[in-house]
């Protein structure tokens, strides 16, 4: 299908999912998800693809092996590029999630991160590639930071925010608008995701083979 837009009832489809996330009310709306979310999402990736690479949709359904929370389906839809470091897009009832890099990141490329960002040189570096993405909304994704410095590091090393990072990842969250629902969504998330692409650049040029875990392909973003 060609690409004009997300639909505006996919953050409705996932309000009504929240409201009742069970396999009955699944089977029963899932015309629906393919119609209104992903559909779009699909074609939407279509167009991203001839600049950013293949990119993969995830599935709807939870992984609950591991998880105290036992309903079935997730509450947004998310697309990956296939590579070590990544691009990425969610959309949920709350709005829109762009970014990328690496998120699930092996230690040994953690460790050696923390290396850069703790040298006198390199780490202004890292500083100012992140000050402007900043300028564009891009930040890093510190949801989960360790609360305070990672062993071997002061408490009050000038960086310590890097420091404290377990994804190394950016991305910038943009609430529903009426953008989503025309063409223009594709050129705001590709000059999002160009700016992301300084990130990856960097990554991939210092942590390299570091990145890949031995069990899979890319360490990936979650879905």
């Amino acid at each position: 299908m060609a690409f004009d837009g997300l639909d505006p009832d996919a953050p409705r489809f996932y309000d009504e999912l929240a409201a009742d996330n069970t396999r009955e009310w699944w089977l029963a709306h899932k015309a629906r998800y393919d119609a209104v979310v992903r559909g779009p999402f699909e074609a939407l990736a279509a167009e991203l693809e001839p600049e950013f690479g293949q990119l993969k949709i995830f599935r709807p359904n939870r992984d609950v092996r591991f998880s105290a929370d036992k309903s079935p389906y997730k509450l947004h839809i998310g697309m990956v590029s296939l590579a070590p470091v990544a691009f990425y897009l969610q959309l949920s009832a709350s709005g829109m999630l762009v970014g990328g890099g690496a998120y699930d990141v092996p230690p040994a490329a953690l460790a050696r991160f923390r290396e850069l960002v703790d040298d006198d040189r390199r780490g202004p570096e890292v500083e100012g590639l992140l000050a402007a993405l900043a300028e564009d909304d891009l930040v890093p994704m510190s949801e989960d930071a360790l609360r305070t410095a990672p062993r071997g590091y002061p408490v009050d090393h000038p960086r310590i925010g890097l420091l404290r990072l377990k994804h190394l990842a950016v991305g910038r969250t943009e609430p529903l608008a009426d953008w989503m629902w025309g063409p223009e969504v594709f050129d705001i998330v590709s000059d999002a995701w160009r700016g992301v692409g300084m990130w990856n650049g960097w990554l991939a040029q210092n942590l390299g083979d570091l990145l890949i875990r031995p069990d899979r392909e890319r360490p990936g973003r979650r879905g």
